[in-house]
């Protein structure tokens, strides 16, 4: 039977090159993804048109078409030519990424794809703001190995707000920002300028971008005041960190909706635990109490109660609340102020554990052997009542005189085994100093004195290490999502350079490529009794990584546990609100649905980050206040920090840290020993090494930079 020969009309479709399918309905991620394959697909750059007619864009279609391809330019994965026609950025080598500024007017960007940073020129820098989002195309490398860019587009501006210091010269006024990561200073233009006076603190929206030939220009967006004015700091930190302060409206009125106390029907389905002798052990100025505790002998062992105010009774996942306290993450504590997580008649009042009153509670009763192993756990929603509210002072009052009530001495008792357990353990201890800041009634430093650690803070450290790893335990046999803190084992190349610097000292750190908290432990132990112990625990301290949040178990290397979660502060802390619901879920055999937990993580990270910056900024800002009357005078210090540039030297007496200029050593060639955390003249062969003593004349002090300088003392 003969073939039906092909019509012409079907040839000449064959002869045609095959086009996608039109992506009618698609949803925005698939718009993104045939966009880029025509792109590739075509070889060559296309106009939208172009784009629209290939890829068959019906005209209900457009509006969705056109936010992909927005959201492709700002990703930087397509840019446009100066024709105005599409190409894709990986084709021109081109890398999109976030800049961020340095205070000397260069700057770097930091790309998506968490590859190298790479360095921007000063020139470049003139165009951008810290914050924007750009791509640059790599030029080349520097004198120290890192690539160098040069801007081709600024893909997104950040948009912030801008708070600094209004200056007026020659007739113009303009705003010097507060955040020394932007290098520019913003014109305010006349119409503006007759609002405000110059010595006032305000925030500035930018109206007109930066440009290689031009500054920026903003509008006065709110005045805070002069910034002489006392708690300006604060008002500062909170703008130029960008910290959510003020709760939204919605937050505010959901709020006042709650009961102002804890009612009866909330007690269905709870644990009574009331007549325990739970109670709250805290600083003196604590106001949020997130934990009591509660202890008995068992045999030759313990049980042990530690309860956690129940937050996620009344901060439901998704409302307003719980959407406020997502996006700070975190309380922020400032000296004499604090920005809380949640709403105070939460945080101070229902979800605080205060003395007397009824409150909702999550609980984790352990039994722990005579070893002080917790042998079993459960945990269960509980109504407490606090007996007693209790300070550190207090409580190690009582325990030295060997008059502490039965409670207390069960509790030190206990103290004692879980402690001798992390020393079996292996858990890294290091030693280091809180300061804490004391005020006159005007809100001036008077002094910066060491806040003492005694073994009441050891008891509720120990006893809420326990219910945090029984958190972690608990989810994570039960291969439900969730957020661990996570302290992943240390970087090989650090753990190489720290063997090299021990080496040469004589000592070892024990264990093969990836050491065990225990080898740390170890060797901390060993050399305690040194002189250069400070230097040394430094080095070992800054070879491991820092803490996160992750939906990805690897365990905490400092703490030697394989599961930990934050269980114990939901009252200041996101990531202990979301194991709490998580534990409700798997104890009602449900699960919680939280969105992205990888997300979520690096958001809470992120915000912790941020939170200690904040604070950090404020701390230095006072200490900076505070040392401009001692300006002429000489301290004796430690080298707290070794650079290409200088010394870094923290006071003996002070707390306060400032910069000797390596200028200053001495008239000779100065060479900058990384691995040895030391600088050595080439002529003099004189050293100074990390945690050497020094004495030091304070020669300067810079508030609006934090800065403080030293020069070194006869």
């Amino acid at each position: 039977m003969s073939k039906k020969k092909p019509t012409r009309s079907a040839l000449r479709r064959r002869s045609r090159p095959e086009r996608p399918p039109p992506i009618s309905g698609a949803p925005a991620d698939d718009y993104r993804q045939e966009i880029l394959k025509e792109i590739e697909r075509a070889g060559v750059p296309l106009e939208p048109e172009e784009l629209v007619a290939r890829l068959r864009i019906r005209t209900r279609e457009r509006r969705a078409f056109d936010n992909a391809l927005a959201a492709l330019e700002r990703a930087g994965e397509l840019m446009q030519n100066r024709a105005g026609a599409l190409l894709a950025a990986k084709r021109i080598a081109l890398v999109a990424g976030r800049v961020e500024g340095h205070p000397d007017g260069h700057g770097f960007l930091v790309p998506d794809d968490r590859s190298a940073t790479i360095f921007l020129s000063a020139s470049d820098m003139r165009q951008v703001v810290h914050g924007d989002r750009a791509a640059v195309r790599i030029t080349g490398r520097d004198n120290r190995g890192r690539p160098v860019g040069s801007l081709v587009e600024v893909l997104e501006r950040s948009n912030r707000r801008i708070v600094g210091r209004l200056h007026s010269e020659h007739g113009v006024m303009f705003l010097v920002p507060e955040d020394r990561r932007i290098a520019h200073d913003i014109v305010v233009p006349p119409n503006e300028a007759a609002k405000v006076k110059a010595g006032q603190v305000v925030t500035i929206d930018l109206v007109a971008q930066p440009s290689r030939n031009a500054q920026p220009v903003g509008r006065v967006a709110e005045i805070l005041g002069h910034h002489a004015d006392s708690g300006m700091e604060i008002e500062i930190a909170l703008r130029k960190f960008d910290l959510p302060h003020e709760f939204s409206r919605k937050a505010m009125t959901a709020t006042q909706a709650l009961p102002d106390e804890v009612r009866e029907q909330d007690f269905e389905g709870r644990r009574d635990l009331r007549e325990l002798e739970l109670v709250t052990i805290d600083g003196e100025t604590a106001k949020d109490f997130d934990d009591a505790v509660a202890c008995r002998r068992e045999g030759r062992g313990f049980r042990l109660w530690v309860a956690i105010a129940d937050v996620s009774h009344y901060v439901r996942h998704g409302e307003a609340l719980d959407q406020d306290a997502r996006e700070r993450g975190t309380s922020v504590y400032f000296p004499r102020r604090v920005i809380p997580m949640l709403p105070e008649k939460i945080s101070n009042g229902l979800c605080s554990l205060n003395p007397k009153v009824d409150r909702l509670a999550m609980a984790c009763e352990m039994e722990i052997s005579g070893d002080g192993e917790v042998t079993r756990y459960q945990f269960y929603p509980a109504v407490i009542r606090s007996q007693a509210r209790l300070t550190y002072q207090q409580v190690w009052e009582r325990l030295a005189s060997k008059k502490a009530p039965e409670n207390l001495a069960l509790l030190y008792e206990l103290f004692k085994l879980l402690h001798r357990q992390r020393q079996k353990r292996g858990a890294i201890d290091f030693e280091t100093v809180e300061t804490r800041m004391l005020f006159d009634a005007r809100g001036k430093i008077e002094k910066i004195v060491p806040e003492p650690r005694n073994d009441a803070h050891r008891v509720i450290e120990e006893c809420m290490l326990a219910a945090n790893v029984c958190a972690g335990n608990f989810i994570s046999g039960r291969e439900h999502p969730a957020l661990y803190r996570v302290h992943d084992v240390p970087d090989a190349v650090k753990v190489a350079a720290l063997r090299d610097f021990l080496g040469e000292l004589g000592l070892q750190l024990p264990g093969g490529e990836v050491p065990t908290p225990a080898d740390y432990s170890r060797l901390l132990e060993r050399i305690r009794k040194r002189p250069d112990f400070l230097l040394l625990q430094t080095i070992l301290l800054r070879s491991l990584k820092q803490a996160i949040y992750s939906p990805d178990n690897a365990g905490h290397f400092g703490l030697a546990y394989e599961a930990y979660a934050h269980f114990t502060s939901p009252i200041r802390r996101y990531p202990d609100l979301l194991v709490h619901r998580v534990i409700k879920a798997l104890l009602a055999k449900k699960r919680y649905e939280a969105g992205d937990w990888k997300d979520l993580g690096r958001a809470c990270s992120e915000t912790e980050r941020r939170a200690d910056d904040a604070s950090r900024d404020v701390e230095n800002w006072l200490k900076c206040h505070y040392m401009r009357d001692h300006v002429g005078g000489s301290f004796e210090g430690t080298i707290t920090g070794v650079t290409a540039f200088g010394l870094f030297v923290t006071l003996d007496d002070y707390f306060v840290d400032g910069l000797v200029h390596i200028s200053e050593l001495g008239r000779d060639y100065w060479q900058f020993d990384g691995a040895r955390h030391m600088i050595m003249g080439e002529r003099s062969k004189k050293r100074f090494r990390l945690a050497d003593r020094m004495k030091v004349k304070l020669v300067r002090v810079d508030v609006e930079s934090r800065k403080i300088d030293f020069v070194p003392a006869a």
